[in-house]
């Protein structure tokens, strides 16, 4: 397949910033104790269902107890499971509906909550990791091969590659790529892979083809010339539509933003009269409808809207044309609905933003939304210009009453590769799995619809062949988790806003189509949006 250089999306305390842990933060409890919610999303609300009883646990509780993500040795448990908001009649910490209480639930040994190789896989790993490799060191928790005089094409017979399952070849390639491993054990190893992958099988086959090919690309070459060996063709514009709004459809993480930062951004404006939001990744600009007619159904009448659309490029090409195709739809919206409207078109990347091309008028009430954007902006560990703290201090310049950042909670940004690798498996490992969950109602797409395959390795796949395969400046996919998100905001002088049971609602009702293994929680006054016990995307606010 053939790609652009440029991939497509499905964006002076910098020193404690990066000697921070590269694990994802666990969701940790704020108090000593903490209720899981009903399916109104607060405790106290009445609701008709078998279970109106609120499950409270004593924080203490998890003092010695915490449940495991099963995941490889470079990531780290998770201590204890973030406030539950059940989008369900009942707890999804309860998937019988019995009214245990959510420890006993987490601990449950079933299949449906681990995530990776069970913990005596991880030994495992790391004893044919010691063979395949040589001596090794694990002082740091990563391996380290001396490749003395070691014959490895022997070892490898010895251990008998073949008993290898997908997951344990994959984790073992990249580790081998990491540490110049020989040639010959990268490439039985990639062999091997071979034959277990499919793009029309289970999650972990699907995930380990694109893994696969990412992995391939990387060995191939390095630097800009990577991400050209890709061998991904480029869909026609009315294809590339087609994947996005397919994916759009089978995986709520899309709707999850595009939802809760509607329900923050209205909230701020709800006393105002003239309002300006800044969408900073706009697209097709179809989050704005719902805000549109919201906005006219407000008491004593709708309030003015401005639109500041910032285009990154890509989003025009999947339009097939340019950002008047955005105004010229929120302006027809805008007019059936009896909203007084203007669209500004700011055609230009997030990096080369400044304040002149935002158009920011004085007595307006301005709300800034980055949706899944912000980790596309390099930082200081690709350029010094550091143009993700740049954009964030750019925006408190404006003054704005409301910032909504949406973004995935993983960690694929400053790692070394192999533990960039181990990280990106866990999280598209999850959310492949959340794909094969149930869809709502009318929508019918197995692993084999071309559908279902084209939306996969256009819209997720490419991202995940980015981080594997990519260094430097092609390497744009550069996520972080909520903690160091967190650290950046606080840094350029903002505030974090909690977010309000009307957004946990809102959020409900998107998710009350899909499956049960979606669960909706609450860390720092942000909302997360987990698949299982993995969270997956995050939604805050700040002011």
């Amino acid at each position: 397949m053939q790609t652009s250089q440029n991939p497509r999306s499905s964006g002076a305390a910098i020193h404690q910033l990066y000697h921070q842990s590269d694990q994802i933060e666990p969701f940790r409890l704020t108090g000593s104790r903490f209720q899981i919610l009903n399916n109104n999303g607060y405790p106290g609300d009445t609701v008709t269902s078998r279970h109106q009883e609120t499950s409270i646990v004593s924080g203490n509780a998890f003092n010695d107890q915490f449940f495991t993500l099963e995941s490889s040795p470079a990531l780290e448990i998770y201590n204890s499971p973030f406030t539950s908001v059940s989008s369900n009649t009942r707890s999804p910490f309860s998937p019988q509906g019995s009214s245990q209480s959510c420890v006993s639930n987490l601990h449950n040994s079933s299949p449906e909550n681990t995530y990776g190789s069970p913990i005596s896989n991880e030994q495992f790993i790391r004893d044919v990791a010691m063979e395949l490799l040589g001596e090794s060191d694990f002082e740091d928790g990563s391996i380290t091969s001396s490749f003395q005089n070691v014959n490895k094409n022997n070892k490898l017979l010895q251990i008998g590659i073949s008993n290898l399952d997908l997951k344990q070849a994959l984790i073992l390639c990249a580790q081998s790529m990491d540490d110049g491993g020989a040639k010959e054990i990268t490439e039985t190893l990639m062999e091997h892979i071979q034959t277990k992958v499919s793009v029309t099988g289970d999650p972990i086959q699907r995930l380990g083809a694109y893994m696969l090919e990412g992995l391939r690309a990387r060995k191939l070459s390095s630097g800009s010339a990577i991400y050209k060996k890709l061998k991904c063709y480029e869909p026609s514009p009315k294809d590339l539509m087609s994947y996005m709004s397919t994916l759009y459809q089978i995986c709520p993480y899309y709707k999850f933003a595009y939802t809760s930062a509607n329900v923050v951004i209205k909230e701020a404006f709800q006393y105002e009269n003239h309002v300006h939001v800044i969408d900073f990744l706009i697209a097709q600009g179809s989050q704005w409808v719902q805000l549109i007619e919201d906005l006219a159904r407000r008491p004593g009448g709708p309030p003015s809207l401005r639109v500041t659309g910032v285009d990154d490029g890509d989003s025009s090409y999947a339009r097939a044309g340019g950002l008047e195709k955005v105004g010229q739809r929120l302006a027809q919206v805008a007019e059936a609905n009896g909203v007084p409207f203007e669209f500004h078109a700011a055609a230009i990347s997030g990096s080369e933003v400044n304040w002149v091309n935002l158009r920011v008028y004085q007595g307006e009430a301005l709300a800034v939304n980055f949706p899944y954007m912000l980790h596309h902006m390099p930082d200081e560990s690709v350029s010094t210009v550091n143009h993700r703290d740049r954009l964030i201090r750019l925006v408190k310049s404006l003054s704005p009453k409301v910032v909504t950042l949406l973004e995935q909670e993983s960690n694929t940004n400053t790692s070394s590769f192999s533990k960039r690798f181990e990280e990106a498996l866990e999280y598209y490992t999850a959310m492949f799995e959340s794909i094969d969950a149930k869809l709502p109602k009318n929508i019918e797409l197995p692993r084999g619809d071309r559908r279902r395959i084209s939306a996969e390795e256009n819209c997720v796949a490419r991202d995940m062949v980015n981080i594997v395969a990519c260094e430097d400046t092609d390497r744009v996919e550069r996520h972080e988790p909520l903690a160091k998100w967190r650290f950046r905001f606080q840094a350029a002088g903002f505030t974090a806003s909690p977010i309000s049971h009307a957004v946990v609602q809102a959020v409900q009702g998107v998710l009350s189509e899909y499956s049960e293994g979606y669960r909706l929680g609450e860390r720092d006054g942000a909302l997360v949006l987990g698949w299982k016990n993995r969270p997956m995307v995050t939604c805050s606010a700040w002011r």
